[in-house]
């Protein structure tokens, strides 16, 4: 698909259409559960009316006909996991691309794990008109996900260590060159 190191693009949209988080990454590599992505510190993030810039490395999980993302942030940060409930994704040659549905569903570094914007999909879902099959299938996603975050269960196991340790790696070899 694509050589470790490879820039992606990853563009994120809203139901509809609309423009929602763009952003820049390497392709690290896939396994059984699915294509991982890095991001090192310092990585922008933006969306119309907002930026984020990245203080940690991070890796993204892309699986494979699931609706949801993963990111995993490094330490310290205050978030471990955070889990984008979206679309299936699709690579368009190396840009990535899913519809964000809303609900967001985190692991905070002390474990705890909670479902964020439930207000947002709740509007969203009238306002957007989001047909009944995605509706069931966001909330039913939303649910395996916080009882994977809440087991420990791959990915959420700590099998994401590794992939950061290929994204500090890539970045370590590309600053001796």
């Amino acid at each position: 698909m694509h050589a470790p190191g490879a820039e992606v693009t990853c563009l994120i949209t809203k139901w509809g259409g609309g423009r929602h988080w763009e952003y820049a990454g390497r392709w690290l590599g896939s396994d059984a559960c699915g294509d991982w992505l890095g991001f090192v510190a310092g990585t922008t993030f933006t969306r119309p009316g907002a930026e984020y810039v990245a203080p940690y490395d991070q890796v993204g999980l892309v699986p494979a006909e699931q609706h949801w993302l993963a990111t995993f942030h490094a330490d310290p940060s205050p978030v471990a996991v955070y889990v984008d409930i979206a679309t299936p994704a699709t690579w368009d040659g190396p840009t990535l691309r899913a519809i964000d549905l809303d609900l967001d569903v985190i692991r905070g570094r002390t474990g705890r794990v909670w479902v964020d914007d439930e207000d947002e999909f709740a509007e969203h879902r009238v306002s957007l008109d989001y047909p009944a099959p995605l509706v069931a299938d966001a909330l039913a996603s939303c649910v395996r996900i916080e009882a994977a975050l809440l087991a420990g269960e791959p990915p959420f196991d700590g099998s994401h260590l590794a992939w950061l340790d290929v994204l500090r790696d890539l970045v370590s070899d590309e600053s001796e060159r």
